[in-house]
Parts: structure tokens; sequence; C-alpha cells
């Protein structure tokens, strides 16, 4: 059994293989979701605000999007978030380890998403782990049309704003249901971490 010191290095490993994976399977995925729907990269770009230079390197797996551009093209397209993060058949019982697991950030890493979820098939329910860091506010973009979100705080205090509604304050324990399809934001209100689930529904998808 290795010491602290080599298990750590071996976390970092298995965490480094990890968005190797995840960019190679986003880049799959983006390719042959854009094709089926007959987007070349200069519409796609167009329609989503991403630049073809940026769609170019993530579906050759040169690059792994942030969580804000990978909104923008899911929106886009139509489709879930999760369809683009698919990884493997699932069946049966299945084991999600934290140290494997699909993790994307915001350019800044202060905000992360962890999938809870097997990547087995597109579907309408999808489940995160969120993380936002202390005295951090994270704007989302509006999602499709349909699209519910439910989440409940774990750790810490946060307000969300959806639309032009006025902030909603939530501390350890409550939780909220709101249309996703408008802008929306969560920002930290304490000095630590706070820690959300987020189950995300959508309508059937589009195309």
């Amino acid at each position: 059994m290795p010491d602290a010191a080599g298990y750590a290095i071996l976390i970092d490993r298995a965490k480094a293989d990890t968005a190797v994976e995840l960019a190679i399977a986003v880049g799959r995925n983006l390719r042959r979701i854009r094709t089926r729907q007959g987007f070349s990269l200069e519409r796609l770009a167009k329609v989503s605000g991403v630049s073809r230079a940026m769609l170019g390197q993530i579906e050759t797996g040169k690059s792994t999007p942030t969580i804000a551009l990978l909104w923008k093209v899911a929106t886009a397209l139509g489709m879930p978030f999760a369809a683009f993060i698919d990884v493997q058949d699932a069946s049966g019982t299945v084991v999600l380890r934290k140290d494997h697991g699909k993790v994307l950030s915001s350019a800044d890493g202060r905000f992360t998403s962890r999938a809870l979820f097997p990547f087995d098939a597109e579907r309408k329910v999808e489940f995160y782990e969120l993380r936002i860091a202390a005295h951090h506010t994270e704007k989302a973009a509006a999602h499709a049309p349909g699209t519910r979100e439910n989440i409940v705080v774990s750790q810490g205090e946060i307000e969300i704003t959806v639309g032009h509604d006025q902030p909603v304050h939530l501390r350890e324990g409550d939780a909220i249901v709101f249309e996703a399809a408008v802008p929306h934001a969560y920002r930290t209100v304490e000095a630590t971490e706070a820690v959300l689930y987020l189950v995300m529904t959508y309508v059937d998808r589009i195309g």
C-alpha cells in the first residue's frame, strides 16, 4: 500500500486521466450531435456564441469546455447537458467513485459541477453536486425552454436570483425549484464554500 504522498500522486493521476477522458468524450459527443443535427462549425458558432476555433478544439479533445460554455452549446443544439459527457454504457448497479467523478468547472475554478449519475443514455433528469467558493457569484445563461432546477443546500448559505426576481436566501437544508429558461445566478453569502445538490429536469429534447 502506498504511503500518503504516494497515494496523493495516484489520486492526482486518476483525476488527470479522468479529465483527459472527459475532454475526449465531450469532443466525440459534440461532433456526433452537431453533425446529426446538420450543423456546421460555423453555424453552431453563430447560434451558440462560442467561437469556431474553440468548438474545433473541443471536438478534437484539445480543450475541455467550462460549464458556462458547454451550457451555451447544449442550449443551441437543444440537448440535455449530460448528452455531451456520456462516456460509457451503464446497466445494473453502478458505483460512482468521488475520485473518478466527471467534474466541470467555471473558468476561474470557483464553481464546479460533478455529475452524480451514469451516462447510459440521453435522459430527462440529471443529478449534480455543485460547489461554489466563498463570496463568489456564478451566473448561468438561460437553459432550454421547459428546463427546471430543483436545488437543496447541503452546506453554507447562498442567494439565488432567477431572471429579474428578487434574490432568494437559502440556508443549509433549504430547497428551491424554479424554471431555468431565464438567466439565473448563485451567490455564496458566507466566507465558506457552499455545497448544493441539483436535480435538473428537461422536457423532450428539441430536434
